[in-house]
């Protein structure tokens, strides 16, 4: 099941920059998953400092 990231989103980068398909672009102010590359690896939620990114 894929990640998607919540409006809780700050857009700080955190998540993109640590995961480790490139699934995470930048949509102003907030990030998206693409869930049709995601893993669910959970890299995004675990480095990211508001929690924003959970499994949908």
């Amino acid at each position: 099941m894929a990640y998607k990231i919540s409006d809780a989103c700050i857009a700080c980068g955190t998540c993109a920059a640590n995961c480790p398909v490139g699934c995470i672009s930048d949509k102003g102010s907030k990030y998206e998953i693409d869930p049709s590359v995601c893993i669910s690896c959970g890299t995004c939620a675990a480095v990211c400092p508001v929690g924003a990114p959970s499994e949908e």
